[in-house]
């Protein structure tokens, strides 16, 4: 350590405690551009013989010789002290990084702090932007012994060196370079002692990275008073007093730090004054910083110093989000906060302000704005003690309730569970464990436990949680040896969300809906904690269900309408139809029923279409030619339920396909909503149709398949209605095809069933190969899932099922070859249909589920005239239902049951209905 000790002795008047502005022996001399006097340190050599400054700089340093205090001292300040302003005169800006991060962004701070039309203005900066980084850098370089410091050292001089030549001209740009540059020097010194010892203590460190704010308050003071504002700059290390406390946090002395202010301002009475953030000193005089992001910290302290009227906090988004905007993106700015809500939201990880940022303002009642720099129109968030009304208005300018106000997350979280009967009733438990994590100095972010003392659970950044399992592990050897504590467990990979309101103290049933709208979006909750004050409520979750969990909450809390995400898998017929529905409809949703479908991907079996916001449905077929790409299903799953902002997705299948109906259980099992009209899954194999339906039944997942049966006709709904009711199915019979209605409600005459068939087939009734209508199979899908519905355990071959097509027939080649042979086969169904007239019946083709004797069956039957099955017109359909309520006259549904537009309508109804379970208005 000598070579350091030496270092340390032969740059030591680099750390003396004394700020430059108290050094003795200053020579006065007058700025020829400022009537204020400057003062030049006897020990400054000439500014010309430093290698690195320019051309310009040696010019203007030569005529100048000259060397800025810290603050600019006038000696024209009468002896007297001059009094702060009495409260509520002052008004406070703060200007991150970011605002002053280049010559134009200082240029536009010095404009609006110009335009403040405020008595009197204290501007805190910070250092510019990647500055503090830097200083940082230079510090791990040396301690490292790489020697890259100097030259990283010379990026900092260059970088605030252009950004003065791009401001400053005159005496003000010689007085701030020849401060630069003795800075540098005086930084370059030490990091050489840090490069010999290997180590910096936390006071040099503190000391180095501070320079940056000294910076950039000296050039904005010096552009302000380039407009003719008589303005000063502040090193707040003469004013502000701090303690430290432990590594990362420190307390203000109010009552140390105002007599220094008055001091402070007793000689230096400006009006305007340009302050540093961040830096600080102890009672000891030696620099200090208010540790990272501590310059909203500097300016409410400020504020509350100079008992501001308000403190503004300059940054570069428009205010506080009701969420992170990155992960939702429905995500409105609040108009404003309540201290507690602020701080609760802070603590929780939301990019609002420095989580001590409340407390000072909070005292004097003194309102904090946030406002964006360079959106100047956007009002912001004001954060201040509540209203007696204080109501959340939306994009529409109506009122919400805002009884939750916002939803902060923090990631990379581990939970510690000790649990154990043994913990019960033992006074120092809870002691023992906390003192635990406190010796090993993890931080402790949440903690639950149950009302039996049973289990204590609390959550850990997941980085320090080994070191806290092996101390409670190490603690409690002898415990978990004897029985009375069973483990302690680790969970990994947690996040936190916190659901945050002040008024949700006076609010019944907020837990509920929070919980409520977890569980929908098939959310488990880990762990859950909420303060007596209810001012937060907090659960943790898997890492990964974090984003849907906070979408799904503030979905259900906050937006206006109930927004799901939707996949349309087959483009045909039926899907084509609905895409148009969905079109025209989705205004009047929004605004009437605050629905918002919006479809992510439309894919058929080769091409598909994706967006990320929602595809123009006006313009759907068009995309698809333009922007389709090849069909993928995994890869168009993955999109619909993860590449947005939305919680609640559904995929609605158009097609008949087998294959697709064998992804309804994967797409249950992810937490994705189903509605189709494809009978294929519900007929399927019994064992497939009750693993579906058992895993549907068992989550908060919805599956809905009225477009099944009878098209848009609410025939599973009734039957389901009647069933939930506690009524009891006797028997189930109807003409559930469409096509074959048409065809025996227009048999009649002299007409042929050949002749029937291919009007019907003519006028689009029938499927391309009208033998698939004719089998009797479609009616026989029907019969399936509704024997299901009620209880049966039916396969499809249980079902005996009598074909129309005649069997000769069934060898045909091709559709148009059937319809020329069908003709020669006519004689037999006009011989059924004449014996059924002979006695004045009518021939209908029918499905019958008969519950009482299990079974079902798909048959050509005969009805009398006057039956409600011979009443049928066009292509209706009609089912009637028999039960012990509706035993003597049965409950019939009747409508039409065939075509795109009603079938579509009732997959449109199903997400309708979906929308209402998911939270909107029935």
């Amino acid at each position: 350590m000598a070579p350091f000790s030496s270092a340390i002795s032969n740059h030591a008047h680099f750390l003396s405690p004394k700020p430059l502005s108290h050094e003795p022996k200053h020579k006065k001399i007058c700025s020829s551009s400022q009537s204020r006097n400057l003062y030049l340190p006897p020990h400054r050599s000439s500014i010309a013989r430093l290698d690195s400054i320019a051309r310009l700089e040696r010019k203007v340093a030569s005529k100048t010789k000259i060397f800025a205090s810290v603050t600019d001292t006038s000696v024209e300040t009468s002896p007297e002290l001059v009094k702060l302003s009495k409260a509520g005169v002052w008004s406070v800006h703060k200007f991150g990084g970011t605002c002053v991060g280049n010559s134009e962004r200082i240029k536009n701070v010095a404009n609006i702090v110009l335009t403040d039309d405020s008595e009197s203005k204290l501007v805190v900066v910070s250092a510019m932007s990647k500055v503090t980084d830097m200083m940082y850098d230079l510090i791990n370089k040396a301690q490292s012994r790489d020697e890259s410091y100097l030259s990283a050292l010379e990026a900092v001089l260059e970088k605030h060196r252009l950004t003065a030549l791009d401001l400053l001209d005159g005496d003000d740009l010689g007085t701030f370079l020849s401060r630069l540059h003795h800075d540098i020097n005086n930084l370059k010194a030490m990091l050489r002692a840090i490069y010999i010892a290997g180590h910096a203590t936390e006071s040099f460190s503190d000391f180095v990275v501070g320079h940056g704010e000294l910076w950039s308050a000296q050039m904005l003071s010096y552009v302000i008073r380039k407009a003719g504002v008589d303005c000063g700059w502040m090193d707040t290390r003469e004013v502000l007093i701090v303690n430290p406390t432990s590594s990362n946090q420190v307390d203000p002395d109010y009552e140390e730090s105002r007599q220094k202010l008055e001091k402070w301002y007793s000689k230096n009475p400006f009006n305007t004054i340009v302050a540093t953030g961040f830096i600080a000193s102890t009672p000891q005089n030696i620099p200090t910083t208010l540790k990272r992001d501590g310059s909203d910290f500097s300016a409410a302290i400020m504020g509350a110093l100079f008992r501001a009227r308000q403190v503004t906090i300059w940054t570069d988004v428009d205010g506080v989000y009701s969420a992170d905007p990155r992960k939702v993106s429905e995500a409105v700015i609040l108009r404003t906060l309540s201290y507690q809500e602020a701080w609760e939201m802070s603590y929780f990880g939301a990019n609002v302000l420095h989580p001590r940022s409340i407390i000072p303002v909070m005292k004097y009642d003194i309102p904090i704005i946030i406002r964006n720099i360079f959106n100047l129109s956007a009002p912001g968030t004001k954060i201040c003690r509540p209203a007696v009304t204080d109501d959340v208005i939306d994009e529409d300018g109506q009122s919400m309730e805002s009884y939750v106000k916002g939803f902060a997350t923090i990631d990379n979280l581990a939970l510690v569970n000790v649990e154990g009967t043994g913990m019960a009733g033992v006074p120092g438990t809870a002691s023992a464990i906390f003192g635990a994590v406190k010796d090993v100095g993890a931080n402790v972010i949440m903690i639950s436990q149950a009302s039996s003392e049973h289990s204590v659970c609390f959550a850990v950044p997941e980085k320090e949680v080994n070191a806290v399992a092996e101390a409670l592990q190490s603690r409690f050897r002898q415990a978990l040896d004897a029985g009375r504590l069973s483990q302690v467990a680790v969970i990994p990979n947690c996040s936190i969300l916190a659901t945050v309101g002040q008024k949700m103290a006076s609010t019944p049933g907020v837990s509920a809906t929070l919980f409520n709208a977890l569980a929908k979006a098939n959310i488990n909750v880990r762990a859950i904690a909420q303060g007596c004050s209810e001012y937060n409520i907090t659960v943790v979750v898997k890492r990964e269900d974090c984003i849907r969990a906070l979408r799904a909450v503030h979905s259900r809390f906050y937006l206006s309408r109930t927004t799901i995400a939707m996949g349309i898998v087959g483009p045909g017929l039926i899907g084509a139809t609905l895409l148009d529905q969905l079109r025209d409809q989705a205004a009047t949703l929004k605004e009437e029923f605050n629905i918002d479908l919006r479809v992510m991907g439309i894919t058929g079996t080769r091409t598909m279409l994706l967006s990320d916001s929602g595809i123009n449905l006006s313009r759907w077929r068009e995309l698809q030619k333009q922007k389709g790409e090849v069909a993928d299903m995994d890869k168009f799953v993955r999109h619909v339920q993860g590449n947005h902002f939305i919680p609640n997705t559904v995929l609605v299948d158009c097609t008949a396909d087998t294959t697709i109906a064998g992804y309804y259980h994967e797409w249950l099992r992810k937490g994705i909503h189903v509605v189709t009209p494809n009978k294929k899954a519900n007929s399927g194999p019994l064992d497939q149709y009750l693993k579906l339906r058992a895993l549907q039944r068992q989550s908060y997942t919805h599956y809905f398949y009225e477009a099944t049966v009878g098209a848009g006709l609410p025939i599973i709904s009734t039957l389901r209605g009647l069933l939930e009711t506690g009524d009891k199915i006797l028997r189930i019979e109807g003409i559930f095809s469409g096509t074959l209605s048409y065809i025996f409600n227009n048999l009649v005459g002299e007409r042929t069933f050949s002749e029937v068939v291919a009007e019907a087939k003519q006028a689009g009734y029938t499927e391309p190969d009208p033998r698939d209508d004719l089998s009797g199979t479609d009616v026989c899908r029907k019969v399936i899932i509704l024997a299901r519905e009620s209880g049966l355990k039916l396969e499809l071959s249980d079902i005996p099922v009598e074909s129309l097509v005649p069997e000769p027939l069934n060898a045909c080649a091709s559709s148009e070859e059937f319809m020329e042979k069908l003709p020669e086969f006519d004689y037999d169904l006009a011989n059924k249909r004449q014996v059924a007239e002979d006695e004045g019946d009518v021939l209908r083709y029918v499905g019958v589920v008969d519950v009482v004797n299990q079974k079902g069956e798909v048959k050509l039957r005969r009805y009398k005239k006057d039956h409600p099955f011979a009443q049928l017109s066009g292509s209706d359909n009609i089912i009637a239902f028999t039960t012990t309520r509706y035993k003597d006259q049965p409950l019939i549904v009747r409508g039409p049951g065939a075509g795109a537009q009603v079938t579509a309508g009732g997959v449109f109804s199903d997400i309708l209905r979906l929308a209402s379970y998911l939270g909107a208005p029935s």
